[in-house]
């Protein structure tokens, strides 16, 4: 990417905004303070997880011990949607923590012991899925986790900026062994259940953020490329530090529907 003559380019980041979105959705308050002050949450559940396991109720890991905040952000970046203890072993091995099987389930079960409001609205997720599939007669809209951002709606879930997430031809299917709820995509019938909605969610609200706060941005500067939670901006070089401290302070801005 080259930058116009006298122009520069910068990248700016959002920290963990999935990981926020998650837990101020379902009411994780214990979680959403700890965001609140800026602690580090892969380093506060890496303690959780080694101290449970040696014993110890002081030792605190730190960024000088990388692997293990590894463990730690993967834990909290997959977990939240229901990823099991098997594909969260494969997933650590790619980053080369190579754990046991029945180490995984640990760090799965003390997730869900310890975020027991996620794990409530994957239920609930589910609870909306078979509303959706056949919506009971006289039954009002309603929202869905502890705040009122998203919509349960007949047609799917309706977002705060009045587009919807639709499941097309949305079933409980029973043609295999274990029934599930199956879904047309544009890869054809695909399967999904609560910890996967509350995904779709989560990356569909956290969408709308950084959409508003690239409409806000380009009110002084031209954002020219976003890649997930990232926004690229163009700015004349004379005054790159003025435009990333600006870039800066309207992506740390909570949206009108998430103060």
């Amino acid at each position: 990417l080259i930058p116009p003559d006298d122009s520069v380019i910068m990248n700016v980041d959002s920290s963990q905004i999935e990981a926020r979105v998650l837990v101020w959705l379902a009411g994780q308050e214990d979680v959403t303070q700890w965001f609140r002050e800026g602690r580090d949450v892969y380093l506060e559940f890496a303690s959780k997880v080694y101290n449970r396991h040696m014993g110890l109720t002081m030792q605190k890991i730190t960024k000088a011990d990388k692997m293990k905040r590894f463990v730690g952000k993967t834990c909290i970046l997959g977990l939240g949607y229901g990823t099991g203890a098997m594909k969260l072993q494969n997933v650590l091995k790619l980053g080369g923590a190579e754990l046991s099987e029945y180490e995984c389930q640990r760090m799965v079960n003390l997730y869900r012991e310890l975020n027991d409001k996620v794990v409530e609205l994957w239920r609930d997720c589910d609870n909306a899925l078979a509303d959706i599939v056949s919506w009971p007669n006289g039954k009002p809209e309603y929202y869905i986790g502890k705040k009122e951002v998203v919509l349960v709606t007949p047609k799917g879930l309706k977002l705060p900026n009045g587009l919807y997430i639709y499941y097309p031809e949305l079933e409980w299917d029973t043609s295999e062994v274990k029934g599930r709820y199956t879904y047309v995509s544009r890869r054809g019938k695909i399967g999904t259940w609560g910890g996967s909605v509350v995904e779709n969610i989560v990356q569909a609200l956290a969408r709308i953020i950084i959409g508003e706060q690239m409409v806000a941005i380009s009110h002084k500067y031209r954002p020219v490329l976003t890649v997930h939670d990232a926004i690229v901006c163009v700015a004349p070089e004379k005054e790159k530090d003025e435009a990333l401290n600006y870039v800066m302070e309207e992506m740390s801005k909570p949206p009108d529907w998430a103060k």
